[in-house]
């Protein structure tokens, strides 16, 4: 089990590969053992996995030649239904033919009754990156970065609400750090945190929080993609856990009016020596420029909208400061340990596609010599609306490429299209009040 826990910190991507043959050699002796299975999962743009499990004497052999997996699920809506066939997209869709999963031994976890999970890479047949999959969007900003001698640290907070069999939340009023009133919760977040622990997850803390039945459970830091990786696995086990208490986890970004989920990005860097650069210059103040240009990626869909209208601690407002929950970026810790909190993106956003973009704005930053505003001073809002953040596109794809740029505007076109195709309660409900 050891060879899966998590180290702390930051590994630049030479030594996570160097970290990936080990595992290998640990995860090819538990797949020898009789009825064991793997599940090779890949992320998808709309935040969780698509996957195929495999019985274990046959997933040793896709650890070195990897496994098919159709092209589309990197163009496809929510519902699993392909987008319009253009552009870039148009390649992932031809034919319906297959990608090739490159399963990465150095995310596996257990998942109990023999079955292990590894998260994959994506390539084309010729063994080219498949440009559209998350990951690699996310790698291709690391390599860039490690080409400023700059390594990240990640720390992501996703929160949820857990309902009970009739849609009611398991607390009936906020229980922010609250210990009483959370006894409804009590044997499903025990039997979360044996599951969280046996998976070598490394969990931080886990609080009550502001919302009826939300809770909040936080990983350690770690490299950038395993942050990642392991936010949307540990929303996995969440799901699968709390489905045999009778229990539904939602990471909806508005889950009621008023209320947020949000998945928060701590983010250090630290140079290839070792040493601690200054966060509060140039690349605080690209983030800060380009937030308002990459709110299709912090807000993918009309809920998220719901969420931003719950300011204070969901800001719209672009600015920073000191330990201030109330700004988009909060800068935490002093010295060597600072921080930065970056409080944009619901619990419902791609999280390797949100720190991908983090690094590429913040990167510009640095490169170009941006000086930030002084604390506490608004330089902008997000957009307010998925018709605004559409029209903002453009300047995405000078921070992550033309290719996810038209990913972006093709999926974020879909979420519009399909709402308008939708009749609402509220709709509903507006109605009679004319009648």
């Amino acid at each position: 089990m050891t060879a899966f826990t998590r180290p702390a910190g930051p590994r630049s991507l030479a030594t996570r590969r160097a970290a990936a043959g080990p595992a290998e050699a640990v995860l090819r002796g538990v797949l020898a053992e009789d009825g064991a299975r793997l599940l090779l999962l890949v992320p998808d743009p709309h935040a969780r996995f698509a996957a195929v499990e495999l019985a274990g004497s046959f997933a040793t052999d896709v650890l070195s030649d990897g496994y098919g997996v159709c092209g589309y699920v990197f163009a496809w809506t929510p519902s699993r239904e392909a987008l319009p066939a253009s552009g870039v997209l148009g390649g992932y869709l031809e034919g319906f033919g297959d990608l090739r999963m490159r399963p990465d031994a150095a995310s596996a976890i257990p998942l109990g009754e023999r079955t292990w999970a590894v998260v994959c890479d994506a390539e084309w047949p010729s063994g080219a990156a498949a440009e559209l999959a998350p990951r690699e969007v996310l790698r291709g900003q690391l390599a860039a970065l490690e080409g400023l001698g700059l390594v990240p640290s990640v720390g992501i907070e996703h929160e949820v609400v857990f309902h009970d069999a009739r849609g009611e939340p398991l607390t009936p009023h906020g229980v922010d750090y609250a210990v009483g009133g959370t006894e409804r919760l009590a044997p499903l977040l025990g039997e979360l945190r044996a599951t969280l622990d046996d998976a070598g997850l490394g969990v931080e803390s886990a609080r009550a929080e502001c919302h009826p039945g939300q809770y909040e459970i936080v990983l350690r830091h770690r490299d950038a993609l395993a942050a990642c990786d392991d936010v949307l696995l540990q929303q996995l086990i969440v799901r699968r856990v709390a489905a045999r208490h009778d229990v539904t986890a939602s990471y909806l970004a508005a889950p009621s009016p008023g209320q947020g989920n949000s998945g928060h990005v701590h983010l250090s860097l630290s140079t290839v020596d070792g040493s601690a650069p200054d966060l509060l210059g140039g690349f605080l103040a690209g983030v800060l420029r380009d937030a308002r240009a990459l709110t299709a990626v912090w807000a993918p869909t009309w809920n998220s909208y719901v969420r931003l209208r719950t300011a204070p601690f969901s800001p719209r407002e672009v600015r920073w400061g000191h330990d201030d929950r109330t700004a988009s970026v909060r800068v935490a810790g002093t010295g060597e340990n600072q921080r930065l909190e970056f409080r944009f993106a619901g619990a419902d956003a791609q999280p390797h596609l949100v720190v991908a973009a983090l690094l590429a704005a913040g990167r510009f930053g640095l490169e170009e010599g941006l000086t930030p505003p002084d604390a506490g001073v608004t330089v902008g809002s997000l957009a307010t609306s998925p018709w605004e953040a559409l029209s903002l596109l453009d300047r995405v794809g000078g921070l992550l490429g033309e290719d996810v740029a038209a990913q972006l505007t093709a999926l974020l076109t879909e979420e519009i299209e399909s709402g308008l195709d939708t009749v609402t309660d509220w709709q509903r409900r507006r109605g009679t009040l004319r009648s």
